[in-house]
């Protein structure tokens, strides 16, 4: 099996959920959220939400975040803004007040396709020049990176070294040849992070992203230091549907298992206490995807004359192959993802209800957009906020029944070789003596490269592609440690023995 390891560190937090927190973006973010919750749920947004910024950074604040507390008070609003759903693009009068913004958020028809905004004002416009020679330099008499530097890019002055950037290729061979490691490799922390090169700069030197090479995989939201990458909310949606006479039905994704130290009935029970009127779990629909992925598997790899098929329920991965990758396209499941599943089977369910889909990452937001059947999406972290800012104790004995038809392998996907496991475990014993499987932990520019060489040659012949290492457990928007959110679900996934 191919794995892709990386370890991640988190630090504690007071939040009563222990939402993993890896920088300060993300307290800031999740401030913000549980603020704009509170007073959605109190039915006062539209009167007190621009006092926000002024109460998060009152007069005579100290640690600011940027230059002074205007800019900081500046940046709030505009993240308010994709809280309220709209992109930072849309500002038409930097004067608008945020009120002005729920109003149309409220009046809004539709929610927008594309779920990435970047807030320019808070770009720090990071120069690309990747290699810099630092004050450790000794200026040696070796100069082993002049020698070794094949573009001149690399001169002496005043016993120090300097980097040409007209001449450099970013090649790495002055910082490897460094005797003192003096020369430092600094990366556009965005640009660095995105797989597919979809996030650049404009010609301002802010950074944009195309929505035509974009994956939705998150990982800018997550890299930028500065937090200007923002994420477009469907919380005012949400909130006029708790407040309309249709049913409000949340479908609620595997992960969500290993998100709180609870158990998968109190997180269940949890989110029905929101205001939802029913909460159908997404590994219902990951029964269906389990058996039809099994079958699509068995009938044109094991029995017929493709070399090998790939899942297709990561939606990042399905955009990659289908955006990147056309050669890969042939083999991908075409089996939908259990999402999908779900949807048709709650909207057969509930014909006039607003579907809302509670998953881990921007993904399947993009995901949501695009299914006939789902009209929303929460994320796990807007949902953990939720429960905050709404007073919902999630650890109590919500006395709710699981779904006891649901097979304990589809309450597994989450988890890296989760869809690998439950897809075997559907096959007869004959045909899983001929799977010979194929991981692919996390998506990065060397997995790329890999996936496109199966094209060619394939070592095996069911893989299994999630975008995120660790599967969706580690999602952009997941508020747990992906190390103890694993566990969780593994440990859930093993509860009902299966026979087949």
């Amino acid at each position: 099996m191919t794995t892709n390891k990386n370890p991640i560190h988190y630090r504690p937090t007071d939040n009563p959920f222990a939402m993993a927190v890896t920088n300060n973006t993300m307290i800031l973010r999740r401030e913000l959220l549980t603020r704009i919750v509170k007073l959605l749920h109190a039915g006062r947004l539209e009167e007190e939400i621009d006092r926000i910024p002024y109460e998060m950074r009152p007069k005579g604040y100290e640690e600011v975040s940027r230059c002074c507390i205007y800019k900081d008070r500046a940046i709030l609003k505009y993240r308010a803004m994709g809280i309220l759903g709209f992109g930072i693009e849309e500002e038409e009068d930097e004067m608008t007040p945020l009120a002005e913004y729920v109003r149309r958020a409220f009046d809004r028809k539709e929610i927008s396709e594309n779920p990435l905004t970047v807030m320019t004002d808070a770009c720090s416009a990071c120069v690309k020049v990747n290699y810099v020679v630092t004050n450790m330099c000794r200026g040696c008499v070796a100069r082993p990176c002049e020698v070794n530097c094949n573009k001149g890019a690399i001169h002496f002055a005043n016993g120090q070294a300097h980097i040409d950037p007209t001449r450099c290729v970013n090649c790495g061979q002055c910082m490897k040849n460094c005797p003192f490691h003096a020369i430092v490799y600094i990366p556009v922390p965005c640009e660095e992070s995105c797989p597919v090169g979809a996030i650049s700069k404009d010609e301002h030197g802010k950074e944009h992203i195309d929505p035509a090479k974009c994956i939705y995989c998150g990982r800018c939201l997550s890299a930028c230091p500065f937090g200007a990458v923002v994420e477009k909310s469907h919380l005012i949606e949400l909130f006029k549907s708790f407040q309309s006479e249709k049913p409000t039905v949340a479908l609620v994704a595997p992960a969500v298992a290993g998100q709180f130290k609870t158990s998968l009935a109190n997180i269940i029970g949890a989110i029905r206490k929101l205001g939802f009127d029913d909460v159908i779990e997404v590994a219902k629909g990951a029964d269906v995807t389990t058996a039809n992925e099994a079958a699509e598997l068995a009938e044109k790899v094991l029995d017929g004359d493709q070399d090998f098929m790939t899942t297709s329920c990561c939606p990042s991965y399905y955009m990659l192959a289908h955006k990147h990758m056309p050669e890969i396209v042939p083999y991908v499941s075409h089996t939908r993802s259990p999402m999908y599943y779900t949807a048709e089977i709650a909207r057969k369910q509930y014909p006039d209800a607003t579907l809302v889909f509670i998953g881990p990452c921007v993904a399947k937001r993009k995901e949501a957009y695009a299914d006939p059947n789902v009209d929303l999406m929460l994320s796990f972290e807007e949902l953990g906020t939720m429960l905050v800012a709404m007073g919902v104790d999630i650890f109590a004995d919500s006395k709710t029944a699981l779904d006891g038809e649901i097979l304990a392998s589809s309450r597994g996907y989450a988890a890296s070789e989760g869809v690998m496991s439950a897809v075997a475990g559907a096959l007869s014993a004959k045909e899983r003596e001929q799977i010979r499987p194929i991981v692919i932990n996390g998506i990065d520019k060397q997995t790329i490269r890999e996936i496109r060489g199966y094209a060619k040659s394939c070592p095996g012949n069911m893989v299994e592609v999630m975008a995120c290492e660790g599967g969706c457990v580690n999602g952009c928007n997941v508020i747990a440690n992906p190390k103890i959110a694993t566990r969780q679900v593994k440990e859930l996934a093993k509860e009902q023995p299966e026979t087949k």
